[in-house]
C-alpha cells in the first residue's frame, strides 16, 4: 500500500514526518512523493497560529478531494491528519472536518502503520480528547523519564528493534553511539537535500502568555547526546552536509539530564563527524543564552556563527506581560557579545506586534531596538488570541482592535524590510562560504553561513558552472536583492 506524507509547519515537524515515514516503511508501506499516487495521504499539520491552522485544514481538504476523485482513476482511499493541529484539537477537529478519515495524536505514532491499515480497512478510529501534555511528566526536569510516553522525534521504548531507514528495503541500523539495548530512532529521509534538521529536544517549560505550544508538545525533554550523535552520523551517510539542530528551546538542552552546558560539549562532537561540513543551532532564548554557549557557537570549528534569538519584543513592560525577560539594553549587550566574538555572525529573530496593552511608546521602543540591532532577518507577526493561552484571557480593554494591529504590523514589517536590506548591503565585498542547494538550468543557489534554511534568504552564485548540490563554495558578495545575496565564486568546492 502506498502512502504520501505531506508536511506543514516548522523543521521540527519535518523530523516528525521522517520518523513517521520510517515507521510506515518498516511496517510495509511504500512511500510515494505525490499524494495523487498514494492510497493513503498522511498530512502532518501545524497548529501554531491561525494562518498555519488554515493551511493545514486546506491541505486536508485538498487531499480529501483526491479521495473523492478515486472513482475517476485516482487512488486515494484515506486521508489522515497527524501533527500539532491533530494533537491540539483531537476529537473537535475530527468533528469539524469529516472529510478526514481519522485524526491521530502523538500517542498513535509508535503504531502508525497498523493504525493506517485499520483506517484503510474501514475501521473507525476514535480521536483523543485533548489534554495538557505537560501533565504527563514531573515538574522537576531532572525527574523526567519520557520513555513511557510518545515524544515525536525521540526514541521510543515500545520499538526496541527499530532502525533508521535509508532507502526502500534498506534497513540500516543506527550504528555506533546508540545504546546496546533499548529504543532506537526511526527515520526515513523524505528530502534528498544537503541539509537536514536534527532534533535536540521537544517541548517547552516556559509559560509565555501568547503561546500554546507547551500544552500540546509537553514539557521540555532532551534527547540523550549519544542518540543525537548517532542520528547525525547516520544523516552524514545519507549525504547531509549541514545539521540544523532544532527544538522549542535549544538553550535549555541538557537541563533535564543534569548538565545545562551539555550543548557546548555536544557541538564539537557533531561538527567533527566525517562528512558533516557545518552545524547550525536554532531557537535560542535570549534570557538563557549564556556566555559559554555564545563562545561555543561563535568559535567551534564547523559550527556556523548563527544566532536565532527569540526576542519577541524589546519593551520591558510588554515582555513582562508576555512572561518573558529583557529590555533593549540587555538585548543589545547580548548582540555586542556575539559580534565581539564573531563580527560577521548571522542574527535573526521574530517579534510580535500589537500585543495586548502595547502602547505607542512601547511600539517605538521596539522600533528603536530593531534599528540598533542590525539583524539579518526579522520575522514580524501581528498578535492574535490563541486558544488556551493566558493572553487570550486578558481584559478586553487591553486588546487592540484588528485594524490597529494590522497597521502596526505593516509599519514594523516595512521597517524591518528596509533594515534587513541594509544589513545585506553591508555584506557586499564579504567573503562567504555557500552550501549549494539548487542547480537548475545553469542557475546555482545556496545559503551562506548566516542564512538559515527556508526563512533567511538565499545566495545566487555566479561563476559556478561546475557546482553540484552539496558543494561548499567560497564566494565574494557582489550584490543584494532584499535579504538575498549575489556572490561570485572565487574558490574550489570544499
Amino acid at each position: 500500500m502506498n502512502v504520501a506524507v505531506v508536511t506543514l509547519g516548522c523543521a521540527r515537524n519535518e523530523v516528525d514526518s521522517e520518523e513517521l515515514a520510517g515507521r510506515l516503511e518498516a511496517g510495509g508501506f511504500v512511500l510515494v512523493e505525490d499524494p495523487e499516487d498514494a492510497d493513503t495521504v498522511l498530512v502532518n499539520t501545524c497548529g501554531f497560529v491561525e494562518a498555519a491552522k488554515k493551511d493545514s485544514v486546506d491541505t486536508l481538504l485538498e487531499a480529501a478531494d483526491l479521495k473523492e476523485s478515486a472513482g475517476n482513476g485516482g487512488r486515494a482511499q484515506a486521508v489522515v491528519a497527524v501533527g500539532c493541529l491533530a494533537e491540539r484539537y483531537g476529537k473537535d477537529l475530527a468533528a469539524s472536518l469529516p472529510e478526514a478519515d481519522a485524526v491521530l495524536g502523538f500517542d498513535d505514532y509508535p503504531d502508525i502503520a497498523s493504525k493506517l491499515r485499520a483506517i484503510v480497512a474501514g475501521e473507525t478510529h476514535h480521536p483523543h480528547t485533548p489534554s495538557d501534555r505537560r501533565r504527563l511528566l514531573p515538574i522537576s526536569p531532572v525527574d523526567r523519564d519520557a520513555s513511557g510516553i510518545s515524544v515525536p522525534g525521540h526514541q521510543d521504548a515500545s520499538t526496541p528493534a527499530a532502525t533508521l531507514v535509508a532507502e526502500p528495503g534498506d534497513l540500516t541500523d543506527i550504528g555506533a553511539g546508540a545504546p546496546a539495548t533499548g529504543p532506537r530512532a526511526v527515520r526515513r529521509r523524505l528530502d534528498a537535500g544537503p541539509m537536514a534538521p536534527l532534533k535536540l529536544a521537544s517541548g517547552c517549560d516556559r509559560r509565555c502568555t501568547f503561546c500554546a505550544i507547551p500544552s500540546f508538545r509537553g514539557s521540555f525533554v532532551s534527547r540523550r547526546p549519544s542518540d543525537v550523535v548517532a542520528e547525525a552520523r547516520w544523516l552524514a551517510t545519507q549525504g547531509v552536509k549541514e545539521l540544523f539542530l532544532v527544538s522549542e528551546n535549544s538553550t535549555s538542552y541538557g537541563k533535564d539530564l543534569g548538565d545545562l552546558r551539555l550543548l557546548e560539549t555536544l557541538l564539537p562532537e557533531l561538527s567533527g563527524i566525517d562528512g558533516v561540513k557545518r552545524v547550525r543551532v536554532s531557537y535560542l532564548q535570549p534570557a538563557e543564552t549564556r556566555p559559554g554557549l555564545i563562545e561555543a557557537i561563535a568559535s567551534t570549528p564547523g559550527v556556523v556563527p548563527y544566532f536565532d534569538l527569540s526576542f519577541q519584543h524589546a519593551s520591558a513592560t510588554v515582555l513582562r506581560r508576555m512572561r518573558r525577560f529583557g529590555d533593549p539594553e540587555s538585548f543589545l549587550g547580548l548582540l555586542d557579545r556575539v559580534r565581539t566574538l564573531a563580527p560577521l555572525a548571522g542574527v535573526r529573530s521574530n517579534v510580535i506586534v500589537g500585543f495586548p496593552g502595547e502602547t505607542e511608546d512601547e511600539l517605538q521602543v521596539l522600533c528603536d531596538f530593531l534599528e540598533a540591532a542590525r539583524m539579518d532577518v526579522t520575522g514580524v507577526f501581528g498578535y492574535s488570541d490563541e486558544d488556551g493561552t493566558e493572553a487570550a484571557g486578558f481584559a478586553d480593554h487591553l486588546k487592540l482592535d484588528e485594524d490597529e494591529i494590522r497597521a502596526r504590523t505593516e509599519h514594523v514589517t516595512a521597517l524591518v524590510e528596509e533594515l534587513n536590506a541594509q544589513r545585506a548591503e553591508e555584506r557586499v565585498g564579504e567573503e562567504v562560504v555557500v552550501l549549494v542547494e539548487s542547480v537548475e538550468d545553469g542557475v546555482v543557489e545556496g545559503r551562506a553561513a548566516h542564512q538559515g534554511p527556508e526563512v533567511d534568504g538565499t545566495t545566487l552564485l555566479l561563476g559556478a558552472a561546475d557546482a553540484q548540490v552539496g558543494h561548499l563554495l567560497s564566494a565574494t558578495v557582489t550584490g543584494t536583492d532584499g535579504v538575498d545575496l549575489v556572490a561570485r565564486v572565487d574558490g574550489a568546492a570544499r
